[in-house]
């Protein structure tokens, strides 16, 4: 497993989730009361991405079908997906926010 820069705090200043791609792989990162948190930027249901959906109460909802996936765990908290989100570890180096993968 290997940290990779995934964004800029400044790139969460004024937005609550953003998507990025981090080694080939699309990647949500949020901020939530502070702390930030990454999953899977697609849906485990159909394909859309997590950060073009509605954050609320630290779940996202799928902007296609509003399924709603807890950010911090990627379990889903309501369907109509039935398998949780990949979440990574997230850690913050001076201005940067890295998330851990394997390479």
């Amino acid at each position: 497993m290997t940290w990779h820069k995934a964004a800029d705090i400044v790139d969460l200043a004024t937005k609550e989730v953003v998507g990025v791609e981090v080694n080939g792989q699309e990647i949500a990162i949020y901020k939530l009361d502070g702390v930030y948190y990454a999953t899977s930027n697609i849906c485990t249901h159909q394909f859309a991405f997590m950060s073009e959906g509605y954050l609320e109460n630290g779940c996202i909802e799928c902007p296609l079908h509003q399924g709603i996936f807890d950010i911090k765990t990627g379990a889903v908290v309501d369907g109509p997906p039935e398998q949780s989100l990949k979440t990574f570890l997230v850690k913050i180096e001076g201005d940067a926010i890295l998330v851990e993968m394997a390479d």
